[in-house]
């Protein structure tokens, strides 16, 4: 099942997750999005390559990539924006989620 407004990707995460892939030693049908029960706020990102759809996962196709969401993820994710930041502060895929109530200081995890 595909939703269309479930994540959307910048050109900086579409462009990262197109260099991960070419990368990957094994074959990888895109990244897998979900969210984790840690860190200081009570949840947190879970980025993976996802190497099958799994069973009732959405899939959401944004710039030429596809990312796979976890179903227990996508009332926390819905309206999310994916992107990857490189400065010299950090390094990675953020997220800007308008279901975030709040985040801890160190930016690691967030509550809904």
């Amino acid at each position: 099942m595909a939703i269309a407004n479930l994540i959307s990707l910048t050109d900086a995460a579409a462009e990262r997750v197109k260099a991960l892939i070419a990368k990957s030693e094994e074959p990888v049908l895109g990244l897998r999005v979900g969210v984790s029960t840690r860190g200081c706020s009570g949840m947190s990102y879970v980025v993976e390559y996802a190497k099958e759809q799994r069973k009732l996962e959405d899939v959401v196709e944004d710039k030429g990539v596809k990312i796979f969401i976890e179903p227990t993820a996508v009332m926390f994710l819905f309206g999310s924006e994916m992107d990857y930041v490189e400065d010299k502060f950090q390094t990675g895929f953020v997220f800007t989620n308008p279901n975030e109530k709040g985040r801890c200081g160190c930016g690691e995890s967030f509550h809904v």
